[in-house]
């Protein structure tokens, strides 16, 4: 049988995108092992998470790292950890993605000097480190320092690679999160070309790369986008960002090479539009998203990573993963897809939707610019509201049914799933033991590095080093490198910088953020409502307090924020200090401001350590009178174990009517009070 031959006026396949999974948990060695697996599997790139932790500049022995170690990533504490992270794997020949942010110049250090201690030449080191700050104040939440030294330390990285690790992107400007978080098509494209703005701005301006060299900088900077269900917007909308990027580097910064001009994007897809109700629904939904990075030539992708079907409910398991994987590969491999030059070119009605974002988008970049640019949009609060502000309004049109969610508010009726028939064992759960293990593994490293067979010299001088070159103005990623060298930790490097930079509380978003759901006569939310000032008044109080609380180092604040704005809409007096709060700060807190009922909202897995935590504070502070909300991603076994702690009730993703929600907590309030139910529905 002969080889099957391309059809006559089809070209020879393009290459397929740089295929990754997004992968770390526990400990660099578990992740080592899943790495390998995953490469041979035909994985053809790495994509690293690490855990809270790392990403906040915390060691894992560190009060706030209590219940977060080794929960959504990989802990890396020293070079130690990075060299057992890439046993085997030889970097040279890699191409890394390594999603840090505001520890990133700390992470690529590591990889530097491991990538040295391999024997490679570090000029061939390829990937990527994320290092986009901007988002992180606005929807990740794993920022650490204040907007200008943040600043600092991504032009100083992006200088230093450009001249040492030339292959490397040492950006990844995220609108994905910003999606995640709420965004508009036009808000992800303006928010982060304005990112982008900021950045070439900082780097032009610093000094460190002559202008002739700007080129050079421009060819690095990479994106990474989100792409939703609506495939045909979303793919409009990777066409626009291309179209507004070879603009704005062409005539902001004068870059004449087209190629370096060339609008370079990564792509998770969307994960804020998966569903925990029916998950096998993910299954397409997250094709969808796919084909709308990778359909069109002229925007495909460069790089594509997946979901889990099951990530809604917690962490996948190794064959989640696979499968997510395998999709991308049927259709690069199976598929005549990649055989065709673009198939859009000359739609009118691609090409008109298009124009309309690139217009808009322009827009709001002029705005922002007006304002004085990204940073300062930042501070201001101006980026955060207006995300809070789109987010509520997203949830609002899917609690009316104007925005349809198979399984969620229509088509709710199913078969029993047998994906999902023992739910304890459709996800990956992370040993409780492994947090001690690596507290234990970090002290060691402590006690021995200065010994064979490491031999590290003593850190203080390369910390004091750090400090000095922190106060100056000199280029900080030499100094951190000789911090790595010495065997320094996560939490050393980021303390010294801390000592030096401070740190930074970004705004909320909430007080400014307008009603979303109108409180209109008869409407549920007014029903509420009216439930919120009969038991305020019941009370003998002007009005109800709740607090909403953010323990741990979970970032993910959407779910949190949209409970806070609505509980405000209710008629509560909200009391919400924004993320990373101890149980203790918390608890505090609810105790000085007399608040009724107090809601916890964790989605990095550490609900079943920091919650009943929060409980016992309250109890020993003989105030057991005040209901405990938890909501997040909890499966059912710990949603059980929180409730027989004494959670008054737990909501998760499946919970998608916010103003039920209240109308619960109201409930609760006057359960725990001993106040008779209210006739009044909800």
């Amino acid at each position: 049988m002969t080889e099957r031959q391309p059809a006559e006026g089809v070209r020879e396949k393009d290459r397929p995108w740089l295929m990754r999974t997004y992968a770390g948990h526990s400990t660099a060695e578990a992740s080592n092992e899943l790495y390998r697996r995953n490469l041979a599997k035909g994985q053809t790139g790495l994509s690293v998470a690490f855990d809270l932790p790392t990403q906040t500049g915390y060691d894992s022995d560190h009060i706030l790292a209590r219940g977060e170690v080794g929960r959504v990533g990989v802990p890396i504490a020293h070079v130690g950890d990075m060299r057992r992270l890439f046993q085997d794997i030889p970097l040279e020949q890699m191409n890394t993605s390594m999603t840090i942010n505001a520890t990133a110049m700390w992470l690529l250090a590591l990889y530097q000097v491991v990538a040295e201690e391999q024997g490679a030449d570090i000029t061939k080191l390829q990937g990527t480190t994320q290092n986009d700050i901007v988002k992180e104040y606005l929807s990740r939440g794993t920022h650490v320092f204040p907007p200008g030294p943040s600043l600092r330390l991504t032009t100083d990285m992006i200088a230093y690679t450009v001249s040492h690790i030339p292959k490397w992107n040492p950006i990844n400007i995220c609108s994905y999160h910003l999606q995640e978080a709420g965004a508009t098509p036009v808000q992800e494209i303006a928010y982060a070309m304005s990112t982008a703005i900021a950045v070439l701005d900082a780097v032009r301006d610093s000094g460190q790369v002559p202008q002739e060299r700007m080129g050079d900088v421009v060819a690095r900077i990479s994106f990474f986008v989100n792409a939703g269900v609506r495939f045909v917007e979303e793919m409009c909308k990777m066409r626009a960002f291309g179209r507004i990027w070879d603009r704005i580097t062409r005539e902001r910064y004068g870059i004449e090479n087209p190629k370096q001009r060339r609008f370079r994007y990564g792509v998770q897809v969307n994960s804020l539009g998966l569903t925990e109700a029916q998950p096998e629904n993910n299954v397409q939904r997250i094709v969808l998203e796919m084909l709308a990075v990778t359909l069109s030539k002229d925007a495909r992708a460069r790089a594509v990573q997946l979901p889990a079907w099951n990530e809604a409910l917690g962490l996948p398991r190794p064959w989640d993963q696979q499968w997510s994987l395998r999709i991308q590969q049927v259709l690069a491999y199976e598929s005549d897809l990649l055989e065709y030059e673009d198939i859009f070119e000359g739609s009118k009605v691609i090409e008109a939707k298009v124009e309309q974002l690139v217009e808009a988008s322009f827009a709001e970049i002029d705005r922002i610019q007006e304002m004085g640019g990204a940073m300062a949009a930042v501070e201001s609060g101006y980026l955060k509201s207006q995300l809070v502000a789109s987010h509520a309004e997203r949830r609002g049109r899917i609690e009316s049914g104007q925005e349809k969610i198979i399984g969620v508010n229509m088509f709710e009726g199913t078969e029993p799933n047998p994906l999902t028939a023992d739910l304890d064992t459709a996800i990956q759960t992370v040993d409780p033991a492994v947090e001690a293990r690596v507290i234990a593994s970090l002290q060691q490293w402590r006690d021995s590095r200065y010994q064979p067979p490491f031999n590290h010299p003593r850190p203080c001088k390369a910390l004091e080093r750090l400090k000095e070159a922190a106060r100056g103005n000199e280029n900080l990623m030499e100094a951190t490198l000789e911090c790595a060298r010495a065997g320094a930790t996560t939490g050393e490097w980021a303390g010294a910088l801390r000592e030096v930079f401070g740190e930074f509380r970004a705004p909320t978003g909430v007080s400014s953020a307008p009603v979303a759901v109108p409180v209109e006569e008869g409407s549920t939310l007014a029903l509420v409502r009216r439930r919120v000032d009969l038991t305020a008044k019941d009370l003998g109080v002007g009005k109800l307090r709740f607090l909403v609380g953010k323990p741990g180092l979970d970032g993910h604040s959407n779910g949190a924020e949209q409970i806070a704005v609505r509980a405000r809409d209710a008629g509560f007096e909200v009391v919400y200090q924004g993320i990373r709060l101890t149980p203790e700060q918390i608890v505090d807190a609810a105790l000085a401001e007399d608040v009724h009922a107090v809601g916890l909202s964790i989605l990095s897995g550490s609900h079943a350590q920091l919650v009943p935590d929060v409980l016992e504070r309250l109890r020993v502070a003989g105030a057991t009178d005040i209901p405990v909300i938890a909501g997040g991603i909890i499966p059912n076994g710990d949603a059980e174990q929180l409730r027989a702690a004494g959670v008054a009730a737990v909501f998760t993703p499946k919970d998608f009517d916010i103003t039920g929600i209240i109308g619960r907590i109201v409930d609760e309030i006057r359960k725990a009070n001993k106040l008779d139910p209210l006739e009044v529905p909800a």
